[in-house]
């Protein structure tokens, strides 16, 4: 099974600007230098936004949970970078009670 209304998933500029390709920051720094090795940058925050979009939101979801926020999904795939290394990593997308469109809660390694 697909994410539900992939193609209307919200990623926004600030988890990925801000969290995710940031390397000094606490909790995400280590996926951001991960990140960074494969050639993205929070100055191309848009590339690494797509490239989620392509290579992540077309594969059958892994994992699906009931939280009390709402739905749950676990991705599991290549990220294949700017620079043409991939990794696998898991990103874990979350539609809202009450909302129909899946957001991006974060991305790990495997």
């Amino acid at each position: 099974m697909k994410l539900p209304n992939a193609q209307e998933a919200v990623i926004a500029e600030d988890k990925l600007r801000l969290y995710l390709l940031n390397t000094t920051h606490r909790r995400g720094g280590s996926k951001a230098k991960l990140l960074v090795s494969l050639g993205y940058s929070p100055v191309d925050w848009r590339r690494f936004g797509a490239d989620l979009r392509d290579q992540h939101l077309d594969v059958d979801i892994s994992r699906q949970i009931s939280t009390e926020y709402g739905e749950r999904f676990e991705v599991v795939a290549p990220l294949r970078g700017p620079n043409g290394r991939a990794v696998t990593f898991r990103s874990i997308w979350q539609i809202d009670t009450g909302s129909d469109y899946p957001r991006l809660i974060t991305i790990y390694p495997e």
